[in-house]
């Protein structure tokens, strides 16, 4: 699902404006006027939905059967940071549209980051890149979603990958 989410997200990126005046727009031009544009749209969202879900049995799997344990204590450190990345993949990309669901969603995530004691109002600058949502914060979701965060996604999947060959393979009930 990752890999069908790097391509339609690459075809999407050629049609998408990152832009508070054109996001929404542009996100109604790829639906109605690019052609297949539908169809990569759709593509791209429900596997970014199956990919929450199928991180989400997984880690479910993998608690049952008990395999954190020794030696693979490491390996399930790096799958909860990759559900971690999963979630704010799915969250950075709710936000594109830039549509009222999207404003509202921005203002309660940035209000929670921002209620943190002492660096709340530090986290919520860094957040939303000024003292509105507006432009800046489109920005800065918009980079994490098509660069930042694939690429730690990616990192930590090949580090996955590797310490499941390092550690014997996936293993079954302990």
């Amino acid at each position: 699902m990752f890999l069908v989410l790097v391509m339609t997200g690459v075809l999407l990126m050629f049609y998408y404006v990152p832009s508070d005046a054109q996001a929404y727009q542009s996100m109604l031009d790829i639906q109605g006027s690019v052609t297949f544009g539908q169809l990569m749209r759709n593509m791209h969202r429900w596997s970014a939905q199956g990919m929450v879900i199928a991180v989400f049995l997984h880690m479910g799997r993998v608690f049952y059967t008990g395999s954190y344990k020794p030696p693979r204590e490491f390996n399930w450190v790096i799958g909860v940071l990759l559900l971690v990345v999963t979630f704010l993949l799915s969250f950075t990309g709710y936000l594109l549209p830039w549509d009222q669901l999207a404003l509202w969603a921005i203002t309660v995530g940035t209000q929670i980051g921002g209620a943190a004691p002492i660096i709340g109002p530090k986290i919520n600058m860094l957040l939303v890149g000024d003292y509105q949502i507006g432009q800046s914060s489109l920005i800065r979701f918009y980079t994490l979603h098509v660069i930042f965060l694939p690429l730690v996604a990616a990192f930590l999947m090949a580090v996955h990958f590797w310490r499941i060959r390092k550690d014997g393979g996936i293993s079954g009930p302990l």
